[in-house]
């Protein structure tokens, strides 16, 4: 496209020559002939010295920076993610269904809608019109798939899962699988069946590897918009507001009831039966044993530090409950 009819996409303003053919995207540091890049924020302005790209997206307050072609727009990084939408080039699977597919005779599968090869869909299955099933998909015994959403390759939805319109689901990950539902009976772990469902809303993203249970009792939910990133577990029960965003190796134990709105950081966990307000922000590593009432953004990960100073910290922290009890002791013995 030229660049003057993606600048008239994200209601930008276009800054030079306008004609300029945009074949892709490119990073500042790489970005070359036909292809656009753009300026998260100002202090990143020292990088479009050298660039080499057919233009830039930046704000009003960085084009001194920039003497070449450019969209002048309010959010830089908004417009890249809907000209990145514009120009992605990524494969895509003509409607139909592949010759090494099996299909149950009793599943519904829509108008437009794409089934890959070596996928099986069971009976009573319900595939919207205009989803899209990469290679190797499993979905199972009565699952419903809203209109337009895409599965990639090899992604497991298991029986009775339903699914929304328009979500995105990246490879290996399992929906609707069982809890970790057992009970401890005469000296050994005993399997509870899990009888409940999951209900992805949507314009659901949900990355690779994830796992995502089934609830015991009732359903695990997840709201509309919500972004799950890779390596993430979600357990039985759990409920997720919309728009909430989850960063990878994020753990949710069981029963968890989580606002809308809200950012979960990396490596993040969250203990079984918490409820979480609306807009709460947890940063890497924070550990949540408890509800959180009001909104906010909590940490509990410690920071990174010399090897040699943190185990002088760790034993200082094996010795805090000797000194509270001498601590009070001496207030005891000399109060003010």
């Amino acid at each position: 496209m030229k660049l003057e009819e993606l600048a008239a996409v994200v209601d930008g303003q276009c800054q030079g020559d306008g004609g300029i053919e945009i074949t892709g995207m490119a990073t500042l540091q790489s970005a070359g002939a036909g292809e656009i890049t753009f300026l998260s924020g100002s202090k990143l302005k020292s990088q479009l010295q050298g660039c080499t790209a057919a233009a830039v997206i930046l704000r009003q307050e960085d084009c001194s920076a920039w003497d070449g072609a450019a969209i002048v727009c309010d959010d830089p990084h908004a417009a890249y993610a809907q000209i990145a939408r514009i120009l992605d080039s990524s494969p895509r699977q003509e409607p139909g269904i592949h010759s090494s597919a099996v299909v149950s005779d009793d599943a519904i599968i829509g108008e437009l809608a794409s089934i890959g090869a070596n996928c099986v869909v069971e009976a009573g299955c319900d595939i919207g019109s205009g989803v899209v099933l990469g290679p190797g998909c499993v979905i199972g015994q009565g699952a419903k798939l809203g209109e337009d959403s895409r599965l990639t390759a090899n992604v497991t939805v298991c029986h009775g899962v339903h699914i929304g319109e328009r979500c995105v689901v990246q490879s290996g990950t399992v929906l609707g699988s069982d809890g970790f539902g057992n009970t401890h009976e005469d000296g050994r772990w005993t399997r509870i069946p899990q009888l409940g469902g999951l209900i992805v809303g949507d314009d659901v993203q949900i990355g690779a590897g994830t796992a995502i249970d089934r609830g015991a009792l009732g359903d695990t939910k997840i709201g509309n918009g919500v972004v799950i990133d890779n390596l993430v577990h979600i357990a039985h029960n759990v409920v997720i507001g919309e728009h909430t965003a989850i960063a990878a190796c994020v753990a949710i134990a069981g029963s968890t009831v989580i606002g809308s709105r809200c950012t979960f950081a990396g490596v993040v966990g969250v203990a079984d039966h918490v409820t979480i307000a609306n807009d709460v922000h947890l940063t890497g590593m924070a550990m949540v044993t408890g509800s959180i009432s009001e909104a906010g953004t909590y940490s509990s990960g410690t920071g990174l530090m010399p090897n040699r100073e943190w185990r002088r910290s760790a034993v200082r922290f094996r010795q805090l409950d000797d000194l509270v009890k001498r601590l009070v002791a001496l207030e005891q013995k000399n109060p003010e």
